[in-house]
């Protein structure tokens, strides 16, 4: 009996242990220090907690901001923006544990997106400011004099990579993104400015949705036309015409989506995704080249349009790939809902579908026609034999 109970009982203590650190919420929270907070709240990201004291009349919050499951190699920040949401304006509270094993804690005032969260005054005082690290926690404890702050405060929170005994740069994607809201000091309710460290949610959407429709959708979509409609005498011309079409409005579309994308990295200078950017750029040129050598396309009779095809297809099936490709880092970059990406994913799947099923039926047309091909031109030199012959059977009669 006693061994069966083991089991169970080793899983009942690692199951309290993982609630005690991660699954625990701030209400049932016990500082070792016995210090006590009159409210708390659970942060939606980034494993974290804030624990508050308001005393409304002396306009002071004493506060203790918990990050769970962090390493000693990485930092955290609260802050309070007094001027806006998001990071740019924000009065940090910065802590991390040096090389040494001792802690810094220190205000920093964020200024721009370039911050390397550097040691200065905050808009407000700061008193008793500490930190603690243990077990995989970092606590920073602080009374803030709010003045003629309100009650309800724009609040960020960050966590990022220390260079030695530095802050680095944080990552600007997922749950870092989003680590951003309200807080009500009085009743304890928040809300959240989701995409608020970033200032240019609504253009980053419109960049995303613009590529995706032009380089994502339309480039493939052309693509499927050009390859399988050409092969019925029937569809010609009007095949050409639906891939000219296809293709220019993905160029154009393509074209004003990535013009947004440079706008919005010239507005965001500490935020940068090298690979999507690098592949964006890549894009523009190739699909310039292709627009430009439309324009140069030789004569189906030509002795060169045989390489102007070779190099045709292969500057867009690179475009198309190298398109899909950077969709998905985009998707990664600006975190949508899951919908929009399994909506994508189920558009790619319908196409390679249909190309699946074209690819087979055209090779069978094809197939079927050099048959019909072979056979006409076995009739015709029988034919045509068989009336040498008998013509030579004629004039030899005739000798």
């Amino acid at each position: 009996m006693n061994r069966m109970l083991r089991p169970v009982l080793i899983i009942c203590v690692l199951f309290s242990l993982y609630t005690s650190t991660y699954g625990q919420s701030c209400s049932r929270y016990n500082f070792a220090s016995n210090q006590r907070f009159s409210s708390c709240n659970d942060l939606p990201y980034l494993n974290s907690f804030l624990h508050w004291s308001y005393d409304q009349s002396a306009r002071t919050v004493r506060i203790a901001y918990r990050h769970t499951g962090i390493s000693s190699s990485r930092w955290t920040a609260w802050a309070i923006n007094p001027t806006g949401q998001g990071m740019a304006g924000a009065q940090a509270l910065v802590a991390f544990q040096r090389s040494d094993g001792s802690m810094r804690a220190y205000t920093s005032p964020i200024a721009s997106y370039q911050t390397r969260l550097e040691q200065g005054d905050l808009s407000f005082p700061v008193s008793d400011l500490t930190a603690t690290y243990s077990r995989n926690e970092i606590i920073i404890f602080a009374t803030l004099r709010l003045g003629n702050l309100s009650s309800t405060l724009n609040q960020v929170w960050q966590e990022g990579p220390l260079s030695g005994d530095s802050p680095a740069t944080h990552p600007t994607s997922g749950p870092n993104l989003r680590s951003a809201g309200t807080l009500n000091l009085l009743s304890g309710e928040t809300g959240s400015t989701a995409g608020a460290i970033n200032p240019g949610t609504k253009k980053r959407n419109i960049h995303g949705v613009l590529n995706a429709v032009s380089w994502g959708i339309l480039l493939p979509i052309g693509a499927v036309i050009a390859r399988y409609l050409k092969v019925f005498p029937s569809a010609d011309p009007a095949w050409f015409y639906l891939h000219a079409i296809c293709q220019t409005s993905a160029y154009i579309i393509g074209v004003a989506g990535w013009a947004i994308g440079l706008r919005l990295g010239s507005q965001s200078p500490g935020v940068q995704y090298t690979a999507h950017r690098v592949i964006g750029i890549v894009l523009f040129s190739l699909g310039t080249l292709q627009v430009f050598a439309l324009l140069l396309r030789p004569k189906k009779d030509h002795k060169h349009r045989f390489y102007w095809n070779i190099y045709h297809h292969l500057i867009g099936y690179s475009v198309i790939i190298l398109s899909i490709i950077n969709i998905f880092k985009g998707f990664d970059i600006l975190n949508p809902e899951q919908k929009w990406k399994r909506a994508y994913i189920g558009i790619l799947i319908g196409l390679a579908i249909i190309a699946a099923t074209l690819e087979i039926f055209t090779w069978f047309v094809v197939v079927k026609r050099k048959k019909s091909g072979n056979t006409n031109k076995t009739q015709n030199g029988t034919n045509s034999y068989s009336n040498g012959y008998g013509a030579r059977a004629q004039s030899q009669d005739r000798v």
